[in-house]
C-alpha cells in the first residue's frame, strides 16, 4: 500500500507519537462517520468488550492476527506466551506493532494468506469487526477455504461482526435497500478510510447477521462452535468461535 493512501495507518502513527488522531469512514453513499481517535487500536484488555475477553479465551496454538492494527491482541496475547504473527495491509500499522514490541509481523492482506503453508496457524484472529475483511460473501467463501489449508486440524478463527439488521436509524435501512438493488449482501458495505489528508482506496467490508455467517461458512470445512452475544437485546456486535467440520 502507498503511504499516501494509508490512512489508518497514518491515524495509527499519529496516536503513538502523541499527536492529535481520528478517523472517518465515508461510505458510498455519502454517509460519514467520524471517530475521535484510533485510541481503541491501543486498548488493554480491561478496556476491551466483554464480548472481546470471551472470545480470546478460545485462542491455542501458533495465532495469526488478520488485520491486526497496532496490535492490541497480537501484544496481549504475546504477552501471555503464545507465538503470534500480526498482520495487515497497513506498512505503517505494521511499523507501530513493531516498535510497541510485537515480535513477529508482516505487511501482508487477508487476500494473500494462501501464501503461508499448511498447518501454520491453530488459531486465526479477527477481532475488532475484522469478520468485515472478507469483504462479500463469494470472496468470503474463498479466503475460509484459504484458511483451512493454512490450518491445523483443530484450528479455530475468532472473529466479531455486527448485525447489521439489529439497526434503526432509516440512513442504514436505507442503505440495506441500497445495496439489495445492486444485487448485495445488506451489510455489505462499500467505504474508505480517511485521516487528515490521506484516503484509502474504496473496499468492501461486510457485516453480517447469525444466519449469514452461518451460510457464508457452508462448503468451507468450517461451522460455528459458539455465538458470543445475545439475541435477545439491540446489541448489534457479536462474537464467534468458528471450528473445522
Amino acid at each position: 500500500m502507498e503511504l499516501n493512501k494509508d490512512a489508518l495507518g497514518q491515524e495509527v502513527l499519529a496516536f503513538f507519537k502523541g499527536e492529535k488522531s481520528f478517523e472517518i469512514i465515508e461510505r458510498n453513499d455519502g454517509y460519514i462517520n467520524f471517530s475521535a481517535g484510533a485510541s481503541e487500536y491501543f486498548s488493554e484488555f480491561n478496556n476491551w468488550s466483554e464480548i472481546q475477553k470471551q472470545a480470546i479465551k478460545y485462542a491455542h496454538g501458533k495465532v495469526l492476527d488478520v488485520g491486526a492494527g497496532a496490535g492490541r491482541v497480537s501484544l496481549y496475547l504475546q504477552n501471555k506466551g503464545f507465538d503470534v504473527l500480526a498482520i495487515d495491509n497497513s506498512p505503517l500499522a505494521i511499523e507501530v506493532c513493531k516498535n510497541r514490541g510485537i515480535k513477529h509481523t508482516k505487511v501482508l492482506p487477508i487476500e494473500h494468506v494462501g501464501k503461508f503453508k499448511t498447518n501454520s496457524f491453530d488459531t486465526i484472529i479477527m477481532l475488532g469487526n475484522n469478520f468485515g475483511l472478507f469483504g462479500n460473501y463469494k470472496k468470503a467463501k474463498k479466503l475460509l477455504k484459504k484458511f483451512y489449508k493454512i490450518t491445523s486440524k483443530d484450528a479455530l478463527i475468532i472473529v466479531e461482526t455486527v448485525d447489521p439488521y439489529k439497526a434503526e436509524e432509516p440512513i442504514h435501512l436505507a442503505y440495506h435497500e441500497f445495496n439489495r438493488q445492486k444485487g448485495r449482501m445488506a451489510g455489505q458495505l462499500r467505504i474508505r478510510v480517511r485521516f487528515r489528508n490521506y484516503a484509502t482506496d474504496w473496499f468492501d467490508f461486510l457485516f453480517v447477521s447469525k444466519d449469514e455467517m452461518t451460510e457464508i461458512l457452508n462448503n468451507t470445512g468450517w461451522k460455528v462452535k459458539k455465538f458470543i452475544g445475545s439475541d435477545n437485546d439491540l446489541y448489534p456486535v457479536y462474537s464467534a468461535i468458528i471450528e473445522k467440520e
